[in-house]
């Protein structure tokens, strides 16, 4: 037998085994459909799950009907016999929040609030006989509110907002950019007065003049979620131990009578003379606030399906999605954010998948490789269930091959109004040469859809591959793809409902990603991480 036939031969047989594998495949993708994924859908993004937010009801809700799924299809509990992983999730509230002017009680949320993420671990308790009004608070060229002032164990009054040098008083600036920046001179102000050894600072914000039922919810005195773990323990013990509570303008001129004047006379008088109005206060204010950790209820929903290779099926993919969203709001007629596309579309897709590979595997067709199915809370806390996955991992991060992560996949942005048959690529070609090849032949040879990689960099402005869940897996050098369909109108609003959605587009979407895993959890090679994590070639 010469050279060449037996190339052509291998060749033939080779594509024959392909061709042979993608029928195959097709053949299980049939139930990722649109009435399975409605069927899906319409229970998790439904009023009754109350928009899912992680560490309350709707998130418990979910997590259990995801569980019962994995349960029904046979998928193993591959975290120590449960499919929950609990995460050590807590957020730290306030209790007791109190302050009196002169011995007269002052009414919170509506005189005066405290933010839990201003107050130290153990909370505040301060009483003075008078107190120390600082103007804006600043310290710069050409004018100093603290010139002559001893604020060492005193309470400061302060303007919160504003900069008298510029004219400038806005207490909510409009622009994104104007408000970070107004938020760093705040929190400067704040450094200030804890490094000059003061006792507690009391801003006056003009915003608290009428309060709505939206800011009463942020100042309700719970602390944001966050993981318990080395990095949120030492930042928390390092944070400022400076009291801070923030009054209305009512309640500053109660503090300010003793001294016959009041806020717009202050104003006034500071930025017409250019000069600092700073003076002592004799007037006797007492405030308090305890502080206290609090666990939250949080858990990642596993199923695990075991490869059919003896030696392959160590090695895992992970296909993921988050199933958490941001909960009720207390404006407008609709109290609900269903999060029906944020991501109750990539979780069902997840689910979608998940029904796929076990069908394959139980007419003996199943993956070579193990695929972990991973629906995770907490992403729009800050990708915390994600973030506690890859710091406990339930299999080796060594051995996991890939994650594809589903976020987003139901609806179509404004970009692609005029071409819908499209999906947002992500990171599959930041650490892996070779997993962006198998994503682009796995459209070409079963989907055909646009893959559209605009966002494909770490350079873009909304900054989408570090948004979601793969990227707690690209941190430790494991290659990702993101599927995502982009935000439009409704992305974080309770007008992300179910019937908004596209089911043709999510399924396909979907199919994408299946034929994706059916490539990573057969082939011969795990694919390549080639590429450094700041994209420069691996040596």
């Amino acid at each position: 037998m010469n050279k060449q036939f037996l190339s052509t031969s291998l060749a033939l047989l080779l594509c024959l085994g392909c061709a042979a594998q993608n029928k195959t495949a097709e053949k299980f993708s049939t139930s990722i459909n649109k009435d399975n994924a409605y069927k899906h859908l319409s229970v998790l993004a439904s009023d009754e799950y109350e928009g899912r937010e992680t560490g309350k009801k709707g998130a418990w809700m979910a997590a259990d009907y995801i569980r019962d799924y994995f349960k029904s299809l046979s998928l193993k509990a591959p975290v120590n016999g449960s499919y929950f992983q609990p995460i050590d999730m807590v957020s730290y509230n306030l209790s007791g929040m109190a302050l009196s002017i002169n011995g007269q009680t002052k009414e919170y949320a509506k005189d005066f609030v405290v933010s839990a993420s201003t107050v130290a671990l153990g909370g505040f308790n301060f009483d003075a006989k008078d107190i120390v009004f600082a103007g804006y608070g600043l310290d710069q060229q050409g004018y100093n509110d603290f010139a002559g002032v001893d604020v060492a164990g005193k309470v400061v009054l302060i303007f919160a907002y504003g900069d008298p040098t510029t004219k400038d008083t806005a207490a909510a600036p409009a622009d994104r950019a104007a408000r970070r920046k107004m938020m760093a001179a705040q929190q400067a102000k704040i450094q200030y007065l804890a490094s000059h050894k003061a006792l507690a600072v009391i801003q006056i914000d003009p915003n608290l003049d009428n309060i709505t039922e939206e800011m009463k919810m942020n100042y309700s005195g719970k602390g944001d979620v966050m993981l318990k773990n080395a990095a949120n323990t030492a930042k928390l013990q390092s944070a400022n131990t400076l009291a801070s509570i923030r009054v209305s303008t009512a309640t500053a001129n109660e503090l300010l009578k003793a001294a016959g004047t009041t806020v717009s006379a202050l104003q006034q008088k500071i930025t017409s003379s250019g000069k600092p109005a700073s003076r002592n206060l004799k007037v006797a204010v007492a405030g308090k606030a305890a502080k206290e950790e609090v666990k939250v209820r949080a858990e990642n929903v596993l199923g695990f399906l075991e490869g059919s290779d003896p030696v392959l099926k160590d090695e895992i993919l992970v296909i993921t999605g988050h199933y958490d969203h941001i909960g009720l709001t207390t404006s407008g007629p609709d109290k609900v954010n269903n999060g029906a596309d944020d991501d109750g579309s990539g979780t069902t897709g997840v689910m979608l998948l998940a029904d796929a590979f076990t069908k394959a595997k139980k007419a003996g067709k199943g993956p070579k490789r193990s695929i972990l199915f991973m629906t995770v809370v907490g992403e729009e806390k800050g990708l915390l269930g994600s973030e506690w996955y890859s710091e406990h991992p339930v299999f080796p991060l060594d051995k996991t091959i890939t994650d594809l992560n589903i976020d987003m996949i139901g609806r179509v942005d404004d970009a692609h109004q005029d071409n819908p048959e499209y999906i947002y690529i992500i990171g599959s070609d930041m650490l892996s040469s070779d997993l962006n090849a198998i994503g682009i032949k796995a459209n070409d040879d079963n989907i055909k859809m646009n893959l559209d990689m605009r966002y494909n960099n770490r350079t873009d402005p909304n900054q989408f591959y570090y948004r979601s869940d793969h990227y707690n897996f690209a941190k430790h050098g494991i290659p990702v793809i993101f599927y995502f369909s982009g935000v439009h109108a409704d992305y974080h609003q309770p007008g992300d409902e179910v019937s908004k959605i596209n089911f043709d587009l999510l399924s396909k979407r979907a199919q994408l990603v299946y034929y994706t895993a059916w490539e990573l959890a057969n082939g011969a090679k795990r694919p390549v991480v080639d590429k450094n994590e700041d994209g420069t070639p691996k040596k």
